[in-house]
Parts: C-alpha cells; structure tokens; sequence
C-alpha cells in the first residue's frame, strides 16, 4: 500500500519464501500464491517439492549465491534472505542499503519447524526456520508470517480479496509465529532437562521438576462460563498433545462449562480405575463437584447404574453420570427415570439411547469419550506462584497392602475395600469412603476433621454401613474416626498408617473384631 505498512507498493511485485517440513497443502497453496503472481523463492525439499509440481520459483541458493552446507545447516542464514525480510521499508536507508546489495525484499515468509518433539536429536532442532520465523514476525508491520498449514486457506482467501495482507492479519501470524517457535524451544529445553544426546540423566526430582519449567499451552476450547458465569474459561491442552478430550463428542445439550469439563474428567477417570482391580464388571460413576455421590460395579451397566444412584439418589441431582460403557434405549430410559443430570459420559450411545435422554432434558450434555491418558504434570498457580507436582497415582498394589489385624479379609471384603480405597483417592481430603456389595455406599469428603467425615459417610450410608468396608485416605490421628465406623456396623477398613498412635487404632480394632489393611500409601487430594 501506499504508506508501505501494508506489504508490497502497488505495482510492485510480491514475494514468498518457502521453507517448510509438513509439507501438507503446500503445492495446493504454492499454486494459489502463483495465481495471485506471487514470485516464489524456496529451499531444499520445499524447492524439490515445487519443482516436482511444476511450480516456477527461485532457489534460495541463487539468491544468496552460496549453495547449501553443512548437510544442509546452513542455507537460508544469510543477509540475502534475512535482509529482504527484516528491512523496514518506511526508513530510507534501509531501502537504499536493500538497493546497494542487489537485495529483494520478502513480503511473505511460510516456515513450519522441524518435527522436534517426533524423535528429540540434534539433527532435528532446526537454526534456519526459528531465525526467519523470528525475523518476519518482528518485522510484521511489512511481512507476514505463516507457520502452520491451517493458516494457508485463510491467507489466500484475503489475497484473492484485497490482493494483500491487512496488518490484524500479519499481527495474527505473528503472534502465532512467536507462539510456534516458543513451544518449539520449550520442547528442546524438555530435552535436554532428560539428558538430550551427550548429558547425564537427571536426578528423579529434576526429571519431574526441573529448574526451569517451559509449559506451553495451546487453546482448545472457549467454554460457557469459568468456575461460576461471571467468570470467563477455557480449555487448554499442551502444545503438540491430543488429549483424550479432544476425542469427545458432544450429541446434545448446552455448551460445556469449566465446571462440566472438571467433574467429567473425575467421573470418567474413576469409572476407569473402579475396573482396574475387577476385571469382568461394569462400572458407573456419579459425580457432584469432582467427589463421587455414589460409585459402582455391577455384572451389567444398568445393575451399576441403579447400585450407584442408590447410594445417594438426591446428590445425584445436577451430577455427572459416567458409564463404563455403550448406553443402549434401555440404560438410557433408566437413567432418563432418574434425577436430572447435567453431563452423561459414555463410551458411545445408540441413537435411540440420544433420543431418550434428549426427551428427558434438552439442556443435558450427552458426551461420548475415548478413555483417557494417564494424568501427567499437576500445575496449580497461586498468583505469581505455582505449585508443581507428578500426577497421584495409586502406587501400591492390593496384594502388597498388609493386614494388622486378628480378623482377615474375605473376598467380598476385599473387593469392597479396593472400590472404597480407589473412590478415597479421588474424594477430597479429609476423605472418608464405605463401600458394600461393589458399591459406594457412603462418601465423606473435604471435611476438617477425620471424625466428622466419617460421620458423614455413615449417615449417608445408614444401614448399609453393617457389614460394610471403609477407607480413610490418610491414617486415623486417634481411634475416634475408626470408633465411628465401626458403632456403624463397619467390618473392615482401609488406611494408609503411619501415625504415631497405629498401634492403638489397631488395637481399636481388634477389640471391635474387624479387618484393617494398612497400604503405607496416603492420598491427599485438595
């Protein structure tokens, strides 16, 4: 445009730089910069790549005059092409030095960066590409800068309308750009926090904690509303990641709030690991503000269901309903007969199963997800601050938990400690669990004190704590938490141990005739 912000000056020829690695797209939006008359210059197998498809262009080695070293290394780091991209065409000098050197100026740079994080090496942390991806970005008042082949439609179809690229636009790419080379960088640093190619491998904290920590994040999704709807959400997944959410498929309902996403991912995690240890069953999970309400194994979906609504039909209300499984017309006409849901997850549902459910209430979110990925880094930021930790994970098998008391465990027992143990681990602290029959019967969670929680599971239980089993997610400080569960009619608990008083709860115990299992692993979750 005339005041030279805005590109080339009418009249004047424009013209690209080509230097990618995903070639996707690229001989389809070579072409279109070609219709446009946008003079072509490329390297390397982006050259080849054109010249295969009959694509004119110029090679970067005839514009430098130095043909590619160093196995490549070295073919664009050269003032003939850093020159044509970083002048700043409003300041004389610059034009008149361009002119000195027999220098062409770039309007247009397209570079995606070797696939680093593919195969970590050497080899593969690319010099050229960030160098002219960097350039064109900070001169983005002149260049514009494309970095991913998502961005090539969007590109031509403002070129086809205005013949040029207006500055938001450039401003756009650029972001993207510096956003592009800082994962790239990160990825690297990641790297060589492991030990790269010739470092030593790192001690155990430094390999979760490293010194410095480079997270890059990318936006997934904009949700409803945050944590309550004056607030503004999102969701985000690491750069280069495809998180098991990304594989959710919404059939029906309102848009997902920070909330829906937060109790859906707890539900459909725990209906996961409530199979890990009862391969055979079917398990369902019902969630109210990421603790369960009620959890489930059952010889079908529909026996877990109903067990799982069961142990606290009124929490269930505006909860999240997990099902280890295909929701069928039948398990949905159950679920439609119950309390109103505000996200049903699942595995699949039949369309006759969508229809039900829809009839039932428009506004619920009908999700079907693939299972999710192990849980990796937790970040939780206070302000400027962040905590860092590896994601929790039950560590300790049941076949290694040990029993300290006279009484052992029967088979049903030990299955209904396992499910109370799992759901504790994943219920806010202080946490206490009863389980009966396969089922979480009652849930204590994000109490002060230990006592109370299991006052609270008890209630919820009520007679079905008799005969019932229990988990404490960290160990009874006194006999008084364990005394409330077993006047309850409790017969077996769990619990990490570790407290200076152990002997005197297991001595509790004992005097009340019931089974203790100690893991020697706590679960504190906040």
């Amino acid at each position: 445009m005339a005041d030279g912000s805005e590109g080339p000056s009418k009249g004047m020829t424009m013209r690209a730089l080509l230097s990618v690695w995903d070639k996707t797209g690229l001989v389809e939006f070579a072409k279109g910069l070609e219709t446009h008359g946008v003079e072509l210059i490329a390297s390397g197998g982006t050259a080849k790549a054109l010249r295969e498809a009959g694509i004119s262009h110029v090679d970067v080695a005839d514009v430098t005059g130095f043909p590619e070293m160093l196995d490549g290394r070295v073919k664009t780091l050269h003032p003939g092409i850093h020159a044509g991209i970083l002048a700043d065409r409003t300041k004389a000098d610059h034009v008149a030095a361009l002119a000195q050197h027999g220098i062409t100026a770039i309007d247009l740079v397209v570079c995606n960066l070797y696939p680093f994080s593919s195969d970590p090496s050497v080899e593969l942390i690319d010099i050229g590409g960030p160098t002219m991806v960097r350039a064109a970005a900070k001169n983005h008042q002149h260049v514009g800068v494309v970095t991913s082949p998502s961005q090539y439609s969007a590109v031509l179809d403002e070129l086809t309308r205005t013949g040029s690229l207006s500055h938001s636009t450039r401003h756009a790419l650029a972001r993207a750009a510096f956003a592009h080379t800082a994962a790239y960088d990160a990825q690297i640093v990641r790297w060589l926090d492991m030990g790269g190619t010739f470092g030593e491998a790192p001690s155990a904290t430094d390999a979760i904690v490293p010194p410095t920590l480079h997270l890059t994040l990318e936006r997934a999704d904009v949700v409803r509303y945050g944590e309550n709807p004056h607030q503004i959400g999102a969701r985000y997944r690491f750069a280069g990641s495809t998180p098991w959410w990304d594989g959710v498929v919404q059939h029906a309902g309102s848009a997902l709030s920070y909330l829906n996403i937060f109790d859906a991912d707890a539900a459909w995690r725990l209906v996961h690991e409530l199979v890990d240890d009862a391969p055979g069953f079917s398990s369902v999970a019902i969630i109210k503000h990421a603790n369960a309400s009620g959890a489930a194994l059952g010889s079908s979906l529909s026996v877990a269901f109903a067990k799982a609504l069961a142990a606290d039909p009124q929490s269930a209300f505006g909860g999240i309903v997990a099902i280890g499984g295909n929701v069928d017309a039948e398990l949905a006409t159950f679920i439609a007969a119950g309390p109103q849901a505000d996200v049903i997850i699942a595995s699949s549902f039949d369309e006759a199963a969508i229809e039900t459910l829809v009839a039932r209430r428009k506004a619920t979110r009908l999700l079907s997800a693939p299972s999710p990925e192990p849980l990796g880094l937790s970040v939780r930021t206070l302000g400027d601050t962040a905590l860092v930790q590896d994601a929790d994970q039950l560590m300790v098998p049941v076949n290694e938990w040990r029993c300290v008391t006279d009484a052992t465990p029967s088979a049903q027992q030990l299955l209904d400690l396992q499910i109370a143990w799992r759901v504790c681990a994943r219920t806010t602290s202080n946490a206490i669990v009863i389980a009966r029959d396969g089922v979480a019967v009652g849930v204590g969670a994000g109490q002060q004190s230990r006592v109370v929680a299991a006052g609270i599971a008890t209630s919820k239980a009520g007679e079905l704590a008799q005969g019932a089993s229990a988990a404490s997610d960290a160990f009874f400080p006194f006999a008084d938490g364990l005394e409330s569960l077993t006047a309850a009619g409790v017969t077996a608990v769990v619990q990490p141990g570790g407290s200076v008083r152990d002997q005197e709860v297991i001595d509790a115990a004992n005097a009340a005739g019931i089974v203790m299992m100690l893991t020697g692993e706590r679960h504190f979750r906040h």
